[in-house]
């Protein structure tokens, strides 16, 4: 399996006023093609710092952090944009844009990248089927329901073909119910070759991957097989 991210000692510190806050004590962690990781732990344990710095949304102060074998040290501005655009994100809150239906907020992501319009309805309408819209494409955000928001936020991470999904909580704001549809969709799309890397405090949630990194203080305290 190809090697997606590759974590090499990486620390992050923050300062607090004139106090210095070590978010992240020195992580190593490597996720391969196809993986579906969970990283668990309590509110400040640095799950939200690693996923920030795997998304390249934000730098670590020290360590190395490779993705699909870049230093991405190395990249300028432009070059971070572009990779950033290569990878998909999901959060807890769904971040749709209100007058938009939910076809219009998957295609939104896609023409950043400059793809025509007839490709961007048509792999649109592709991935609203995939995550179980199809009769609701265009029903604006607040005519939908949750875990019908999540699916839409979901099918918009997809749009331009990421190397992997980075999921923050991705059922925090959702009934119980619902939080199972959306971790079985999750599910399938592991099963169908995407690669996942999910942050969540959940431990039940947590189990539903092949594999859980436990954080503690800004480390990883374990890391195994489900």
């Amino acid at each position: 399996m190809a090697l997606v991210v590759d974590a090499v000692d990486l620390k992050k510190t923050y300062m607090l006023g004139k106090i210095p806050v070590e978010a992240l004590r020195g992580v190593n962690l490597r996720v391969e093609s196809g993986d579906f990781l969970s990283v668990l732990g309590p509110s400040g344990s640095g799950k939200s710092t690693l996923l920030n710095l795997i998304g390249c949304l934000d730098k670590p102060t020290e360590g190395k952090l490779l993705i699909d074998g870049v230093d991405v040290s190395t990249l300028n501005d432009n070059q971070l944009a572009y990779l950033r655009q290569r990878i998909g994100f999901v959060f807890q809150f769904f971040n749709l844009i209100p007058r938009f239906t939910a076809r219009d907020n998957v295609e939104l992501s896609m023409s950043i990248v400059g793809k025509s319009k007839s490709e961007r309805r048509k792999r649109a309408e592709e991935l609203l089927e995939i995550v179980g819209l199809k009769d609701r494409m265009d029903h604006k955000p607040a005519e939908l329901s949750g875990g019908q928001q999540q699916r839409v936020a979901i099918a918009r991470a997809l749009a331009n073909d990421p190397r992997f999904l980075l999921m923050d909580e991705p059922t925090g704001n959702i009934d119980s119910k619902t939080a199972k549809e959306i971790i079985s969709l999750i599910k399938n799309l592991n099963e169908k070759g995407v690669t996942i890397i999910m942050v969540t405090h959940d431990q039940h949630l947590a189990r539903e991957a092949k594999r859980t990194v436990q954080m503690f203080d800004g480390v990883i305290s374990s890391d195994v097989v489900n």
